[in-house]
């Protein structure tokens, strides 16, 4: 009897359905396996992001892990030695010593206030003989004093002259007045080291107008933000976008370019949301240009004409990241891909791994390539480009063709939707791109120079997060724009405005072309930042 029941259970559980409806629900599983792999991987990075390192440099017992295969593909890939690198001398760096001397902190020719401390007259007695006691030394005990800014009126008095001579003869007194400095804004209070203090801490310190306007606050300074603002939006466009147009004009002159785009939010613009995705573009010199330039161009859009109009005049290399806007560019202009991009794709998939799967990886392998070819771009980092062209080929090409072979195999084998997937179809459809570097020793293996420029913008986004009208943006393309490139020529930021604001209206009166005069190239040395 119970044997009776079991059997007719087991048939009761038994369904029975065709191959077609079989094989769709095996392709659905499978979908469903890859789809939580894709949201496990998702969940890794997203906590990899959060509270994980954000370097990329491979761990050197992965590099020792794979050090012997790697070899062995390049010498299976080309029928020769390995591509390994000679010994180059790279120039050393001296580490800054550590001390609590306040001398270690503070540049050189900082003003001393000396303070003596002495006793009364009448205490220097010998309590023993009752004799005169007489110095015999000293103990100097030295601090850092700091104040907050001071903020003062100027009253500029011009006084008018008057012949009385003249007025006895004739009866009209020949006048003479005292000739007048031409203002900054006129019909306004603004001075050049206000504006200047002003656009340091916004756009230097990331301070938005609000804070600083709490800040006078306290202090008693009744400064609103909307004067602020005001300040700095007729600053811009009457003294600083002259300099800009000099600074485009001269970049679009070099032949090594880099490139990048963030997104920003504009409040207030005509036709559009106020949660539409506005852009800040950047364009930059190379390490081989003779003076760095560094501009950002405000953009409501992401579309590749603004890049075509902005480097109109441009003809060369241009570094970038895979945004296929770039690629639309005219022929004249020559992208190249950034290997950093490629090597953060491959880091991408190995942290979505466990810990002990890692090494073994071909996430590891392929971040391991990309690796290798950093490392030898630090060896060769103090070579001339000709001679960098030549090692590039000799050392890094054969590195490239094994890598190339490497990622055609895995394609076949990688799920294209899992993390590792993604990082080998990047690698593939950049290829054209990535391997352009190799066309002349000047480029460089990534594009992180635009990054590192960028990240000021960035930075400052984070604290006052929106611009409020296109002008503003405008604006501040334009200031962010000549703070960076003082910061990349060794200046200091509020001097170099302060220098410029001081200079602009008089010469702006007298020279036609006052612009080029006031670029941070032709900066005095008060401008530069003190060094020991």
């Amino acid at each position: 009897m119970k044997d009776e029941k079991k059997t007719a259970a087991k048939q009761a559980e038994t369904v029975t359905i065709s191959r077609t409806e079989y094989e769709s629900q095996q392709a659905q599983l499978a979908e469903l396996k890859l789809q939580n792999q894709w949201l496990l991987e998702q969940l890794g990075l997203a906590k990899k992001r959060q509270f994980g390192s954000s370097s990329e440099k491979m761990h050197e017992e992965f590099m020792d892990q794979l050090g012997l295969p790697f070899n062995e593909l390049e010498a299976y890939a080309f029928g020769t030695k390995s591509a390994t690198p000679e010994q180059i001398a790279v120039k050393a760096h001296a580490r800054k010593r550590k001390s609590g001397n306040v001398l270690d902190v503070v540049p050189e020719g900082t003003p001393t206030e000396v303070v003596e401390h002495r006793l009364p007259e009448e205490e220097q007695v010998c309590e023993v003989c009752g004799s005169q006691m007489v110095e015999i030394g000293k103990e100097v005990h030295r601090t850092l004093k700091m104040e907050p800014p001071k903020f003062w009126i100027r009253e500029d008095v011009y006084y008018t002259y008057a012949c009385k001579n003249c007025e006895l003869e004739t009866g009209e007194a020949n006048i003479l007045k005292t000739p007048k400095e031409p203002a900054l804004l006129p019909g306004s209070f603004a001075s050049a080291e206000a504006v200047a203090h002003i656009a340091v801490q916004k756009f230097v310190m990331y301070s938005p107008l609000y804070r600083l306007e709490q800040e006078f606050n306290r202090q008693g300074l009744k400064l609103s933000r909307q004067t602020m603002s005001n300040w700095l939006l007729n600053v811009s466009e009457m003294w600083l976008q002259p300099i800009y147009n000099v600074l485009h004009e001269k970049l679009c002159k070099e032949q090594v370019l880099h490139a990048d785009e963030t997104t920003l939010q504009v409040l207030k613009e005509a036709g559009r949301p106020s949660t539409s995705k506005s852009y800040m573009w950047l364009y930059r010199t190379s390490g081989c240009a003779e003076q760095a330039i560094v501009l950002y161009e405000y953009q409501p859009t992401r579309k590749a004409e603004h890049a075509e109009n902005f480097l109109k005049g441009f003809s060369g290399w241009l570094h970038a990241d895979g945004y296929q806007g770039y690629h639309r560019l005219p022929e004249n202009i020559r992208v190249v891909g950034c290997w950093a991009h490629a090597r953060r794709k491959f880091d991408e998939a190995l942290q979505t791994l466990p810990k002990e799967k890692q090494k073994d990886s071909p996430a590891a392998v392929g971040e391991c390539y990309c690796s290798r070819l950093f490392k030898l771009e630090e060896a060769f980092a103090e070579l001339t480009p000709e001679k960098r062209y030549e090692k590039r080929l000799e050392q890094e090409k054969p590195v490239l063709d094994a890598l190339l072979s490497w990622a055609n195999e895995m394609q076949a084998k990688t799920a294209p939707k899992s993390a590792m997937g993604r990082a080998i179809h990047y690698l593939l459809e950049q290829w054209p791109y990535l391997i352009r570097y190799l066309e002349d020793g000047r480029l460089e293996l990534s594009n992180n120079r635009a990054e590192r420029s960028i990240k000021p913008f960035v930075m400052g986004r984070k604290n006052w997060l929106f611009a409020n009208t296109p002008g503003g943006a405008q604006a501040s393309s334009v200031i962010y724009s000549l703070i960076e490139t003082a910061k990349e020529n060794g200046l200091d930021p509020y001097r170099y405005l302060l220098w410029v604001l001081r200079n602009a209206p008089a010469l702006s009166q007298t020279d036609v072309a006052w612009a080029g005069q006031l670029t941070p190239a032709s900066a005095p040395d008060e401008c530069r930042i003190p060094l020991k």
